[in-house]
C-alpha cells in the first residue's frame, strides 16, 4: 500500500443533500452539487489522481492526429484498481452515499471510474449516451463528474439536455460525429432544455443518469481540464443480452464475464456502503 494513503483526508463522514437537488435530478435527470469536497480535501486528492492519470495514460499520439474521440479528452479508466490512494476517493462513502440518495435507493456499486482530462485546445465531446455502452438492467445509473481543478466554460463545461433520460436509449450510436448529429437533431425536435454551469469550483460535481444526454464544449483554454469521474449502478442490478459490441466488451471487462441475468456483483463492482 501506498505510504501516502495514510496522509489523505478520509471521505467518509456523509453530506446532506438539499431537497432542490434531489427534485433536480429526479425532474432533469442530472444535477450540480456544490462543495463535495472541501479546497483541503481536492487539494490533498488531485495530486494523486493527476499523478496516477499521468503513469497509465497510454495515449501518445499528437491531438491533431487523433479522431473526433480521441481529441475530446485523454480518458484513464479504473484508476482504483492499480493505485490505493485513488482507490480510497473511488470507494469512498460520501460520494457514494450521494449517488444513493439521489437515486433513492440503499446501496450502490461502483461501475468503474474515469479520469477524463480535456487537453488545452482539445476538441469537443459530441453529443451521447452513456448507458449505451453498459449491459444493465436498470435506469437507476449515476455518473459522477468532479473538475480537481477551477473550470469555467471556456474549458469544457459538461451540458445536459435536461429531462433527456427518460425515453432510455434513444440511438444504437456510439459517441462519434454521427452520434453529435443524430441526437444534435433529436434534442432540437424534443426542445430539451440545455443546461450547463457557467464555472464550477474544484470540489463540486455534477451527477447524471447513465441516459441522460450530454456534451461538452471544446477546452479554448491554455490549461488542462482535469476531471475525475465514478459511474455508480444500484445494488441488485442484473447484467443484460448485448445491444452492440461496445456491451459485449463492457461485459468481459467490467463486469468480469459473469453470465446475462446475474447480479452485478463481480470483485471489480464493489458494494461501498
Amino acid at each position: 500500500m501506498n505510504a501516502q494513503i495514510a496522509h489523505l483526508p478520509r471521505l467518509d463522514n456523509f453530506k446532506k443533500l438539499s431537497n432542490h437537488n434531489i427534485n433536480e435530478f429526479n425532474e432533469k435527470g442530472h444535477t450540480l452539487v456544490h462543495e463535495v469536497l472541501t479546497k483541503e480535501e481536492i487539494n490533498a486528492y488531485r495530486p494523486v489522481i493527476v499523478g496516477a492519470a499521468d503513469r497509465y495514460n497510454t495515449e501518445k499520439r499528437k491531438l491533431e492526429d487523433r479522431d473526433t474521440y480521441g481529441k475530446a479528452f485523454l480518458q484513464i479508466m479504473n484508476l482504483w484498481q492499480v493505485d490505493e490512494d485513488v482507490k480510497s476517493f473511488v470507494l469512498s462513502k460520501r460520494l457514494a452515499k450521494i449517488a444513493a440518495d439521489l437515486m433513492g435507493v440503499e446501496n450502490v456499486r461502483i461501475y468503474h471510474d474515469q479520469a477524463l482530462f480535456k487537453e488545452p485546445g482539445g476538441g469537443p465531446t459530441p453529443w451521447h449516451q452513456d448507458q449505451y455502452y453498459w449491459p444493465i438492467d436498470t435506469h437507476n445509473t449515476v455518473t459522477l463528474w468532479m473538475p480537481l481543478v477551477d473550470i469555467d466554460v471556456d474549458m469544457g463545461m459538461l451540458t445536459f439536455a435536461s429531462r433527456s433520460d427518460r425515453g432510455g436509449a434513444v440511438f444504437n450510436t456510439e459517441i462519434s460525429d454521427e452520434s453529435e448529429s443524430a441526437f444534435d437533431e433529436y434534442v432540437k425536435e424534443k426542445g430539451f432544455e440545455i443546461t450547463r454551469a457557467q464555472t464550477m469550483a474544484a470540489g463540486d460535481a455534477t451527477w447524471h443518469r447513465g441516459f441522460t444526454i450530454h456534451n461538452a464544449p471544446g477546452n479554448n483554454s491554455d490549461k488542462m481540464r482535469e476531471v475525475m469521474t465514478v459511474i455508480y449502478v444500484a445494488d441488485g442490478a442484473r447484467i443484460t443480452p448485448y445491444k452492440n459490441n461496445w456491451q459485449k466488451n463492457d461485459h468481459e471487462k467490467w463486469l468480469m464475464g459473469k453470465p446475462i441475468g446475474e447480479v452485478i456483483d463481480s470483485e471489480l463492482n464493489p458494494k461501498v456502503l
